[in-house]
């Protein structure tokens, strides 16, 4: 196919094949069937799917095109203006789907007289205002609002990365509502649900940014652009991959729940998506590399067509399954416990020293930072091993190391047990602030990126151009100020423990991510600037650096005292209410929460502390060593230039007492 034919027609195959296929589920799953009671009509019942369906295809549109553009295309040519341009019109689309996504839904739910009377206004505003669904929706019209403006109205490197995020962060509360809400286990659900939408925007909105700015591009530039798109497509086949069989594995619960209405569209879905990882590993492998010939280039073409069908096919498929009711688990109890209210999630058994090495709970996030973490570095130290230079193993064993004992801690025990144990949080969260970033700061990931990484010459920015750029800005010259660091460090926990940020880490799963990241990368900047050896525009000398960790140590210890002294209990409408018959009580294990703080929390500390004294140590004996090694080359010229200094200031002195 031509490519300019298929810039036109490319949209069209996607939007045509994803609306067949919704139809087509809706119809097979029983998601657009009239209710016994309270029916919304039609309109509703077909327009809602129909109206989510094009919100996720525009938030393709949006997120996947700013994504790709800034990884692949020049600030300032006329394709990276092309490219805002599509993401500003995907922007203004997703703005108006999400606003009639969230108008059926009312509809949906509360099956009103629609007109435009003050009682119907009224209610329509409640709902948005006052229901969880109501203010997703609201918020993510309003988000796409602002987003429409900014991809407009902006043209260069740091503006569109802000709008990149902000249009990543658009997609969360859309990740939030679903089926994922009534699961009985919501928070891998809703994590899972989230990350597969993110994977899903990057990788079709990267697509149709390819179909819309060939013509503006010669053979080579797109060459190099297919190939950088082609790694960011692989990265998001694995998210989308990995993330949709853990919720699909929760919404199933059962192999022979696969013959259901559910589990049909949802292998229809599968297959697609099979089949354009099988796709995209063959033009990636085969083909990229022949598109500067014009028999190649009409096959690359034909099959990103075929591609564009299969994503709408999952599209499609995506959009009716959130309208299919997953088959029913008979033995999910009906009446939830206590901790199931709180945590909708059952109360683990009794936390025995066999639970240290046998209680798992994933959380997806982190799993997925883990194992980029270690696949990005591995081919860091590869390349270098590759091209003849050494890079130290010590660096690499402790850099994994810090991303194992990561993973340990939000998939293993520490994750199993914190919601109901105030001291496995505490012991979490001193690994997290301190052992796991002081490990991580040893492997010296921006040197290793900055040494491994190809350098670009064709004005884009790969990642070593945005990893460079990053340390270098005046926000990280400011986190990464030694006091600034540290102030962060020592104030973020007071903060946090003693406001209601505790308590939101506990209610909102979105809460315990933020918990998990702040804490991890606070840490990670103080030592940095104890120990790091990555670029920091500034560091104390090794005397200031012992004095900044002993006044941190000594601040440390104090809040576990404080919290050891505590007599109430904290957050205790949840500690306090979990119903659980085994372990210290509430109050016996919070005491022991603050002991955790107070004395286990500072061997991190102290080891940072001796890491420092040898640093200064080796320092000094590296200077020495400078200085000798000048002398021997110089012949002792400095040596002998200041003594025969001091001597002619004896003679003239000598000559002075005479007169």
């Amino acid at each position: 196919m031509n490519p300019r034919t298929l810039r036109a027609v490319g949209p069209t195959i996607l939007g045509v094949s994803a609306l067949v296929t919704l139809v087509w589920a809706l119809a097979y799953g029983g998601g657009a069937e009239p209710l016994v009671i309270a029916d919304p009509g039609p309109i509703a019942r077909w327009g809602l799917p129909i109206a989510k369906l094009v919100v996720n295809i525009s938030a393709a549109g949006m997120v996947g095109v700013l994504v790709t553009a800034l990884f692949t295309l020049k600030a300032g040519d006329r394709p990276f203006d092309v490219a805002l341009d599509a993401a500003s019109i995907s922007a203004a689309v997703f703005t108006v789907a999400a606003g009639a996504t969230g108008f059926l839904t009312f509809v949906d739910a509360f099956n009103p007289a629609v007109n435009l009377s003050p009682e119907f206004t009224a209610q329509l505003g409640r709902f948005l205002v006052e229901t969880e669904v109501g203010r997703t929706w609201l918020i993510t019209t309003v988000a796409g609002a602002i987003l429409t403006v900014l991809t407009f109205a902006v043209r260069t490197w740091t503006p569109t990365l802000l709008v990149a995020v902000l249009s990543i962060a658009a997609l969360v509360p859309m990740g939030t509502q679903g089926h994922s809400g009534e699961a009985a286990f919501h928070h891998e659900a809703m994590t899972a649900l989230i990350i597969h939408i993110i994977g899903a925007a990057a990788w079709l909105g990267g697509l149709l940014l390819m179909v819309i700015v060939r013509p503006l591009m010669n053979r080579a530039t797109l060459t190099a652009a297919l190939e950088r798109y082609s790694s960011i497509a692989l990265a998001a086949f694995f998210v989308v991959a990995v993330s949709g069989t853990v919720r699909a594995a929760i919404g199933l619960l059962r192999i022979d729940a696969l013959f259901s209405p559910y589990g049909v569209i949802l292998m229809v879905k599968v297959v697609a998506l099979i089949a354009i990882g099988g796709l995209g590993a063959w033009y990636r492998l085969r083909l990229i590399g022949r598109l500067r010939e014009d028999g190649a280039s009409r096959w690359f073409w034909t099959l990103i067509a075929v591609e564009l069908a299969l994503m709408g096919i999952a599209s499609g498929a995506a959009a009716a399954l959130a309208r299919t009711a997953p088959p029913i688990d008979p033995l999910i109890p009906s009446v939830p416990t206590p901790a199931e209210y709180l945590t909708l999630a059952p109360l683990p058994p009794e936390f025995t020293p066999d639970q240290w090495l046998t209680a798992w709970n994933v959380d997806l996030i982190w799993a997925f930072a883990v194992a980029f973490g270690l696949f990005f570095y591995y081919v860091g130290v590869w390349r270098m091993h590759r091209r003849g230079d050494r890079w130290p193993i010590f660096r690499t064993t402790f850099w994994t190391l810090g991303l194992l004992l990561l993973l340990w801690v939000t998939a293993g025990p520490i994750n199993v047990y914190q919601d109901y144990l105030f001291s496995v949080h505490m012991i979490g969260h001193m690994l997290l602030s301190m052992a796991i970033p002081a490990l991580l700061v040893v492997g010296a990931p921006v040197t290793l990126a900055a040494r491994a990484i190809h350098k670009r010459t064709d004005g884009t920015r790969g990642g070593r151009e945005w990893i460079l750029w990053a340390v270098q800005t005046p926000v990280a010259r400011i986190l990464t100020n030694p006091f600034v660091a540290a102030g962060n460090f020592v104030g973020s926990l007071w903060i946090f423990y003693f406001t209601d940020l505790f308590r939101w880490s506990l209610y909102d799963h979105l809460g315990h991510e933020w918990m998990v990241a702040h804490f991890l990368i606070s840490g990670y900047l103080f030592a940095l600037t104890l120990i790091g050896i990555d670029p920091v525009p500034w560091r104390l000398p090794y005397p200031g650096r012992l004095l900044l960790l002993i006044g941190v140590m000594a601040t440390h210890a104090f809040f576990g005292v404080t919290m050891m002294m505590q007599s109430g209990l904290m957050v205790a409408e949840w500690f306090g209410a979990m119903g659980r018959t085994w372990g210290p009580t509430p109050l016996e294990d919070q005491y022991i929460g603050g002991g955790v703080a107070w004395s286990v929390g500072e061997i991190p500390t102290l080891v940072l502390a001796v890491t420092v004294a040898i640093q200064w140590s080796r320092s000094d004996d590296r200077i020495q060593r400078r200085r000798d090694r000048h002398a021997d080359r110089t012949g002792d010229a400095e040596l002998e230039e200041y003594n025969a200094r001091l001597a002619k200031l004896a003679e003239r002195d000598a000559r002075d007492g005479v007169r």
